[in-house]
């Protein structure tokens, strides 16, 4: 079988147009006989005489015109790196990979965070062409680095006045202006300061999350008794992203079997996120959230007034010794890893009332063999869940899954 030759090169480009390519890129763009690209990234490259495709709105018009030039050497010119919210993928998708190859350049995402000397590999990276503001913003309101493509409708000032709506204000913001070019310009101030000025329509948004700032979350119109989204409870920090994933909580109080007076003891509670909604699935009982960290036990109280419960008792200390004077448990939920949780869960089921249930929700597979094991000697049936869990998100129109660390969940029962 003969391989299909490529004849559409999908090239980064920057500002400085063919200055700054190497001599093999130069030669893909002035040998091309068809040049595609948008008005202004055509204008970086006048050297080239050959018939020009402007690229507007209708990118299914432009995979038409290059199918229709069959064989002809076709350079489509993108800003940065065309498979970086660039057009390399959707192209690609339409014209087969075989036709295709893809010649980066630095994006502007990259150039952006080297400006203002910020690691992005752990960034929400978005781009407000593809996805609605609302939605943007309740991303960046739990993140702690942000990378973002703003647009003329929705630019920086903007942005940060959506952000001071829903009391996001803990965040400096970098607005890297015309990157690459002459006139290029950083500009960084506060959420209320950037919301004050106007910038050029071409620009990056990079935003930092204030050292050790809580989360003000977002406040629902509508709760659930349990699982409700992470974002919507306060966090710690630098603990942030360290409580309870919805999707786990959900399963972790159903192994619970609360009725409507339970007890429940929430060991090591952190933020309070499954000692919140066992209080909504409870409202007769009483939940005890004990905690060592005196900063998480004023979060748990801010959570529970948040949710509108009265039945939360935060209780400062370290297990074993925090929970002696406390009523014996109809349940208890535990999390941790290494040999301390294994210490904790037996003494904690040795505090069940008969028919009593604990959860424990271990990371590891050691912690999860040395937990059923200490359980089944007091336990007649140990139950265990390994939970592997994937949200969908949209990323240039398409979706696609963001998995979180995987998880063991063990459950018994006292006889």
């Amino acid at each position: 079988m003969t391989a299909v030759q490529p004849n559409v090169s999908i090239i980064g480009i920057g500002d400085d147009g063919l200055d700054a390519v190497p001599e093999s890129v130069r030669r893909l763009i002035l040998d091309a006989d068809l040049l595609v690209g948008k008005e202004r990234t055509l204008a970086l490259v006048p050297e080239a005489d050959c018939k020009r495709l402007a690229v507007g709105a209708d990118l299914e018009e432009v995979v038409q015109q290059i199918q229709s030039a069959g064989d002809t050497k076709t350079a489509v010119l993108v800003s940065g790196d065309p498979l970086f919210y660039g057009l390399a993928r959707f192209l690609c998708d339409r014209l087969g990979n075989d036709r295709c190859e893809i010649v980066p350049h630095v994006s502007s995402m990259q150039m952006a965070f080297a400006r203002v000397k910020e690691s992005w590999d752990e960034a929400y990276l978005t781009n407000l062409a593809q996805h609605d503001l609302d939605v943007v913003v309740e991303r960046i309101r739990t993140a702690e680095k942000v990378g973002l493509f703003t647009t003329e409708e929705f630019g920086p000032s903007a942005v940060a006045q959506a952000m001071l709506d829903r009391r996001i204000d803990y965040f400096t913001i970098y607005v890297c202006e015309n990157l690459g070019a002459r006139n290029e310009r950083v500009t960084r101030g506060s959420v209320a300061e950037i919301a004050k000025q106007s910038f050029e329509p071409l620009n990056v948004m990079v935003l930092v999350r204030d050292s050790e700032a809580p989360g003000h979350p977002r406040d629902p119109l509508v709760r659930s008794l349990f699982g409700n989204p992470d974002e919507v409870f306060i966090q710690s920090k630098p603990k942030h992203g360290l409580l309870t994933p919805a999707e786990v909580r959900s399963m972790a109080l159903a192994q619970m079997a609360l009725d409507s007076k339970s007890i429940v003891w929430d060991i090591g509670a952190g933020s309070g996120s499954v000692s919140v909604e066992a209080a909504q699935l409870a409202p007769g009982g009483q939940i005890f959230a004990i905690e060592q960290d005196a900063d998480d036990i004023a979060l748990i109280r801010e959570n529970a007034e948040r949710f509108g419960v009265a039945n939360v008792t935060p209780v400062l200390g370290k297990a074993p010794e925090a929970w002696a004077d406390l009523p014996d448990a109809d349940a208890v939920f535990l999390e941790g890893s290494g040999r301390e949780v294994v210490r904790i869960a037996e003494l904690a089921f040795n505090r069940l009332n008969p028919k009593g249930r604990l959860v424990a929700n271990v990371v590891s597979i050691q912690a999860l063999s040395e937990v059923r094991e200490a359980l089944t000697k007091h336990a007649s049936q140990v139950h265990v869940w390994m939970i592997n869990v994937a949200r969908g998100t949209d990323q240039l129109e398409r979706l696609r899954f963001d998995a979180l660390n995987p998880t063991f969940l063990v459950a018994a029962e006292k006889l």
